[in-house]
Order: C-alpha cells, then structure tokens, then sequence
C-alpha cells in the first residue's frame, strides 16, 4: 500500500504489519484504533476466493471504537464508483466501518476529529492512503472518511450501526481548514471530483463542529 501522510511532531516508523489466523496482514495507522490490512487471494485457473472478514481477525468493538455499547457489525453494503467520484468527508459517532476493497483503487482520506469533539486537541489530524484491490482500512466512530475512485471501484464495506440517517454528518471535501491533499484528476475536464448533491451542500467542519457542540449544550438543532 502507498501512503502519503500530512507528517506530525513524534512520528516514528511504522510497525511491520502482523497477520490473523486468516491470513489477513494488518498495520496500525498514525491515527488511533484505524487499521490499514490486505487480504489473502487465492486463485487458481477456475478462478480465485477471499475471505473478507473473520472475527478473530479483528480488534474488539469496545465504545471507543464503536461509539456504542455492545456493537457489532449489522450491515454490509457494496458502493460502486466511477473514475473522478469522490464521496465525503462523512463522519459518524456511533459507528466503526471495515472497508474492503473489492476491485480498482482509490485515494482515502481520514481525518481524526476526535481531538475536536472531545476538546483534547487544537487541529484534526490528516491520514491519507492509496488502496488497491484486496486491501482494507478500519476506520473508528469519530474519525472522518472519504474516498476519490482512482479508476473503476468497487467498495464493500460492514459497519455497526444499520442506516437510519440519525448519524449520518459530513463536513467539505476541500475545507482549507483540514487540508485533505486530494490529487488532481486526468479523469474529469477539469480535474475536480464528481460529488453528490449532499456532498457538495456540506459546511466547514468549524461550522459542522459548532452545531454538535451546540446540540450538546442543550441549544435548538440547526436547520
């Protein structure tokens, strides 16, 4: 896996990855509790099988992770990308998601806004990966996510909260204050992203962060 990463004070290399019974390769991120992996393909002339997720496999799902008591994966969904779509920066608070990818590549980005949300930190911190076929990314409640197709992509991904809207938030793709360093693109005319309606209508995180901070605080929902 390629990795390009917004460097911080007290960086360190990063440790060999390990493998669960299944084969699976995992490695730790500079962010807490994300996990980058690759998963096992065996083929043959017929064809080719993978095991996409064994448990055992898999850091437990205690509340700082999950966001939740109790969680476990309930939901499985497949997200089909053409080249130049870009989706996020999605953000939930009661939920973990293990993303596989099925098939093609493409440009992730993490943003860890746990610091924000919890007062510990001043900045969120910046994580970005190339993945390709077969690799994977755990990625915790509380930290921000997106990804731009690179090339044709098929996205499966198992998450513990079943889709009810409820904690479905999303802050710009291109907030200058986080500073995602998306590439530009061949793929488009003018080397912009593809973006939903959604996507393209969310506010800067300071905005996104003021309105959870308020709803905290016992202040009337913003519209």
């Amino acid at each position: 896996m390629s990795e390009r990463r917004r460097p911080g004070p007290g960086d360190r290399a990063r440790p060999a990855p390990e493998r669960g019974p299944s084969g699976l390769e995992q490695a730790p991120s500079s962010l807490p509790g994300v996990r980058f992996g690759a998963i096992v393909r065996h083929a043959d002339r017929r064809g080719s099988f993978r095991e996409l997720w064994r448990a055992s496999d898999q850091p437990a799902l205690d509340r700082s992770l999950t966001g939740a008591p109790g969680a476990r994966f309930v939901q499985a969904n497949l997200s089909t990308s053409a080249p130049g779509v870009l989706r996020g920066l999605h953000l939930h608070r009661r939920q973990l998601d293990y993303w596989i990818v099925a098939a093609g590549r493409a440009f992730v980005a993490l943003v860890d806004v746990r610091p924000l949300l919890d007062g510990s930190g001043p900045r969120p911190l910046v994580e970005t990966r190339e993945l390709a076929a077969d690799e994977t990314v755990v990625i915790p409640a509380g930290v921000a996510h997106g990804f731009l197709a690179l090339e044709p992509l098929e996205l499966v991904y198992l998450v513990t909260n079943e889709y009810d809207g409820s904690d479905e938030l999303g802050f710009a793709w291109d907030d200058p204050a986080v500073g995602v360093p998306w590439p530009r693109l061949g793929a488009t005319p003018d080397g912009r992203p593809i973006l939903s309606g959604r996507d393209l209508a969310n506010p800067p995180l300071a905005e996104l962060l003021a309105r959870l901070r308020g709803e905290a605080e016992g202040a009337p929902p913003t519209p």
